[in-house]
């Protein structure tokens, strides 16, 4: 898919949802779990027989394992699980094999795995689980061995020393110089969105959006009455309402103008607790969502109008603008085969050019929430990330567009910090924010 067919499939979502009705209608189209349910084995069985095979030939593994015991499955194995296995089963072994006739996909396990993968463990031959596995190996004569482990990507390191050491214990000689890191086809497995999934997200990002627009107005939020905490434990009991989770706590956070100038600094784990939201006051909030196996990360800010205001001071919507030109200018740089320390090196260095004073920290999206893929700098490494900021671009990939640039307000006498992210993704023709991205700060009410 490429952005332009991404940009008419988007128009024909809001022509289906018009503006006026969009946030209401995008929270009653929540599937119920069983829909939910066949539509997740739908996508999982779209990537393996679809997208795994072109991800195996590109990273050149011919046959792939993972190795999970319940409860303490590999990251990448949950993602391949089907939608009725809430974890794996005792000892679950899955095996990709690559062949010119096409991919084999076999559990060595008592039964099969959902209808993805067919269970090839014939316990009255082979009554031990590893000998089963390695009869398979010596049957299918793979070049190499392909296991999730990794020196930078938590992701990929996915097989545990126990299950490493007995499988290599169990492999003949002739196979254990033919295992190898299967880091890069790990990470373009869990990076890589299908084209169903890209056309999910907008969706899930509108959700996020709605429940946004509900926490932060005049029916949730009183002055000198509501507390951020009030706000926070609001979102948590509406995702959970809505039969939807999150993937980490929100939190909700003020910039006013009679705050220490360095009040902004504070780090999450130190920000007050229970503050009482005021008129005059700029929220900020961190916010994501998982739905369909993919979660959103997104930041906002509101402003509570003052008596006798109409729209927020102009010193912070000049303030906002230069947040959004900041994302404008980071986009700008996503470019096929750049690192991640690559862009953002060179978005802060056009941000500086044109005068932005700008913090990146940047991350892919998906699966997970802080997902594989190339880190673009992280709050307190903005020299560069060693390793995860080292692995390129690749399309077909979500990011979450994470960042902030301090203005001076005047009106305030300080610097003021805008906090935002969306999440959008990258095709090989451009970016673009999966459900649009605020170019203002709302106003409480409004």
């Amino acid at each position: 898919m490429t952005k332009t067919q991404f940009i008419s499939f988007l128009a024909i979502i809001l022509f289906t949802f018009p503006l006026n009705t969009k946030c209401q209608s995008v929270l009653d189209s929540i599937l119920p779990l069983r829909e939910r349910a066949e539509l997740i084995d739908n996508i999982i069985e779209d990537r393996i027989d679809n997208l795994l095979p072109k991800l195996m030939d590109k990273a050149g593994i011919d046959m792939w394992i993972l190795i999970s015991r319940e409860y303490n499955e590999d990251p990448v194995m949950k993602t391949i699980l089907p939608s009725t296995w809430l974890s794996a089963r005792r000892r679950t072994i899955l095996v990709f094999n690559r062949t010119e006739e096409g991919l084999e996909k076999i559990a060595i396990a008592r039964y099969s795995v959902g209808k993805l993968l067919k269970g090839e463990w014939n316990i009255d031959v082979y009554p031990d689980q590893w000998e089963a596995l390695i009869s398979l190996i010596n049957e299918k004569k793979p070049r190499n061995i392909g296991l999730n482990y990794s020196q930078d990507f938590a992701l990929a390191d996915g097989i545990v020393y126990t299950e490493f050491k007995t499988f290599t214990n169990h492999l003949p000689r002739e196979y254990k110089d033919r295992v190898v890191s299967a880091e890069k086809l790990a990470i373009a497995w869990l990076e890589t969105r299908s084209e169903t999934e890209l056309k999910l997200y907008p969706h899930l990002c509108a959700i996020g959006h709605a429940i946004l627009d509900e926490a932060f107005s005049q029916n949730v939020i009183t002055p000198d009455e509501t507390t951020t905490d009030d706000v926070i434990w609001w979102l948590r009991q509406r995702v959970v309402d809505l039969k939807l989770s999150t993937w980490f706590h929100p939190s909700v956070s003020i910039q006013r103008q009679e705050m220490d100038k360095n009040t902004f600094l504070r780090s999450f784990s130190k920000r007050k607790q229970d503050d009482v939201i005021q008129k005059g006051d700029l929220l900020h909030v961190d916010f994501g969502i998982t739905y369909l196996r993919l979660n959103t990360d997104q930041q906002q800010h509101f402003y509570i109008l003052k008596d006798g205001e109409t729209d927020v001071p102009k010193g912070l919507a000049h303030a906002f603008k230069n947040g959004n030109r900041l994302q404008d200018i980071l986009v700008s740089q996503f470019k096929p085969s750049k690192t991640g320390n690559e862009i953002l090196a060179d978005a802060l260095a056009q941000a500086k050019q044109e005068g932005i004073t700008a913090s990146i920290y940047t991350h892919p999206i998906g699966f997970h929430g802080h997902a594989a893929g190339p880190t673009i700098g992280m709050w307190d490494q903005q020299s560069g990330v060693k390793g995860k900021g080292d692995y390129p671009l690749y399309e077909n990939t979500a990011y979450s567009i994470e960042l902030f640039a301090a203005t001076e307000v005047p009106e305030w006498g300080k610097i003021v910090r805008i906090m935002l992210e969306e999440d959008g993704a990258y095709f090989n023709d451009g970016f673009i924010f999966f459900d649009g991205r605020a170019e203002s700060i709302k106003t409480i009410p409004r």
